[in-house]
């Protein structure tokens, strides 16, 4: 016996509104008896923490938890099932049914939707229950027991991308499943699974506009010490007389000890301010370069000139871990570009006060986002956001070459001459910051679905904005957002929908815009460890059948994106672990 799963033309990685279609190839040696094939598209976020030891009591409050222990959080973000044998709509017939040896195609077709399912509270409580018939005793076999998933705190959010990197700690995984239910006492069920790679649709970036976000501090350097008595001598002889003399001045240091006082006086610091801008909001992209400008200022009336002698361009991610009542946060790193050795002019002498100079962006306009840097999401138990660190260096005074090393006429090597501390470039090293930075996929939406959420928000205000307001008199209390009450004043009247996915789509259905997530049904808002509490996105209307996929150019292919490192690896969180929301060894 083997299984496989076959897609038809699998892309590089799948996203919001694909659709994914394959054939599940059951090759059998012997006849069999088989109760029912179910495939499922799932996905998961899973995390796990550690009890920290200072503070034993955090983790679940129902149970005891003692320090060294493990609590798991499992959100099934992902769920969709479809029985591909016997067929839904054909003939009613009693299991087990009878395979005959050899090869068998079964083909199956899923449509990625926009949201994660894990916050539809009506929609998991629906999951748990019996599929098949025929299991052990002539019974059922039990699928994933969706009411576990109404104990955590949920947000309704855009599917987040694949995450692994934080082995043991968080992990966000898809894939294809395969059950094939075999009846019988102690005949266990054959099960084959495949990974898969996801990454969202990115939302509906804001119109251009000419503001932008920016990082800026002077760069101020400090007044350079008078020439030592090595640079006020100079040898006259063969033999090592030396007569005293004023010394050349260097990077505008004209007032050596013992020579004539310059009559401009000493030379005065220059002070330069470094700008980093972005366009407003500051939103990069997967696999673009960044749209960067770096501008100089001079601040003061100094005679010297400054260069930038290095940049380093880091992005810093920040990945917040939330499993039950802890929290953990992880910083990673990227370099996207670092460039030394440069001598770029910043500042001229002849320069008055308060000129700047745009530095060219060839320095880095050829250096895309590392393919490892997924975009900003935000899911039940997990989070990341990104924020931007751009290093320079400048130099007071042209930047000095290294010079090869001299061979003397005896053989051997020449020690290099000894200059002047004051004479040396002076250098200084400081980081401009962007706190708050967010990163997209690149897979534009559709246009009608940003037409629809345009649409569905226009409802939404409308319908506030034109409800008259009751007097004084006939003034209550206003309705607690998860009440009747208030769901049936505020909700938004949805566009006619196709009879045949009535029923899928009242499963969709968010709540109304005052019960939307802002605190979950099972979460009151006294309690401390909401994670999140922005309001979803109105993505309903993503979910109608004559939605297209992602927008790309014409002839162009997905973007690289690495994702996951082993889509078919076995999980570094163990499932069933206490809270899971999976039972062990069920489908």
């Amino acid at each position: 016996m083997s299984i496989r799963i076959i897609l038809d033309n699998p892309p590089e990685f799948y996203t919001n509104l694909d659709t994914i279609r394959g054939q599940v190839v059951l090759t059998l040696a012997r006849d069999e008896h088989v109760g029912t094939i179910t495939v499922k598209l799932e996905g998961e976020s899973r995390t796990a923490l550690g009890v920290p030891p200072e503070n034993p009591g955090l983790g679940i409050a129902r149970e005891r938890r003692s320090a060294g222990d493990t609590v798991h959080e499992n959100h099934k973000i992902l769920y969709k099932v479809a029985q591909v044998f016997p067929e839904e709509n054909a003939a009613a017939a009693q299991p087990p049914f009878v395979l005959n040896r050899g090869q068998h195609h079964f083909p199956f077709q899923f449509r990625f939707p926009f949201n994660n399912a894990c916050s539809n509270a009506e929609a998991m409580a629906r999951i748990g229950g019996v599929m098949g018939a025929g299991g052990i005793f002539g019974m059922g076999f039990r699928v994933m027991d969706g009411t576990k998933q109404l104990m955590y705190s949920h947000v309704t959010k855009t599917l987040p991308p694949s995450f692994t990197g934080f082995p043991g700690e968080a992990e966000i995984r898809y894939y294809v499943k395969v059950t094939v239910q075999r009846p019988g006492l102690l005949r266990e069920n054959w099960r084959y699974q495949m990974g898969l790679k996801f990454l969202p649709i990115e939302p509906p970036r804001p119109e251009r506009t000419n503001q932008e976000a920016y990082a800026r501090r002077p760069y101020a350097f400090h007044p350079k010490s008078p020439g030592s008595a090595l640079s006020q001598k100079k040898r006259s002889s063969f033999f090592g007389r030396y007569t005293s003399g004023p010394a050349t001045p260097v990077n505008g240091n004209p007032n050596p000890i013992n020579g004539p006082p310059s009559p401009t006086g000493p030379a005065t610091p220059p002070s330069v301010e470094m700008s980093a801008r972005l366009p407003h909001p500051a939103i990069l992209t997967c696999n673009k370069p960044i749209p960067l400008r770096l501008i100089a200022k001079k601040l003061v009336p100094s005679h010297a000139e400054v260069y930038l002698i290095a940049m380093q361009i880091d992005l810093i991610g920040k990945t917040t871990v939330r499993c039950q009542n802890l929290m953990n946060t992880e910083i990673s790193r990227w370099v996207v570009m670092a460039r030394h050795g440069l001598s770029v002019l910043l500042s001229r002498p002849e320069d008055p006060v308060g000129t700047e100079l745009i530095v060219p962006d060839t320095l880095w306009n050829s250096y895309p986002l590392p393919n490892s840097v997924m975009p900003t999401f935000v899911t039940c138990n997990l989070s990341r956001d990104y924020q931007l660190e751009v290093k320079l260096g400048l130099s007071w005074g042209k930047p000095s070459l290294p010079t090869p090393a001299s061979t003397s006429f005896l053989g051997g090597r020449s020690r290099p001459p000894k200059q002047d501390p004051s004479d040396l470039p002076q250098e200084l090293h400081l980081p401009l910051h962007f706190s708050a930075i967010q990163v997209y996929s690149g897979l534009a939406p559709p246009p009608a679905l940003v037409e629809a959420m345009r649409q569905g928000r226009g409802r939404r205000t409308s319908t506030t904005a034109t409800r008259p307001r009751p007097s004084p008199q006939q003034q209550q209390p206003p309705p607690s957002p998860s009440s009747p009450l208030a769901a049936a004043e505020h909700a938004p009247a949805l566009p006619p929908r196709p009879a045949v996915h009535h029923q899928q789509q009242q499963q969709q259905q968010s709540p109304p815009a005052e019960a939307e997530a802002l605190y979950p049904p099972q979460l009151q808002p006294d309690q401390p460890h909401a994670p999140y509490d922005d309001a979803p996105p109105t993505y309903e209307e993503a979910m109608a059948e004559e939605m297209t996929g992602p927008m790309f150019p014409a002839g162009a292919a997905r973007p690289a994106w690495s994702g996951v490192t082993d889509t078919d690896g076995d999980s570094s969180i163990p499932v069933g672990g206490s809270g899971s929301g999976s039972v062990p060894g069920k489908s």
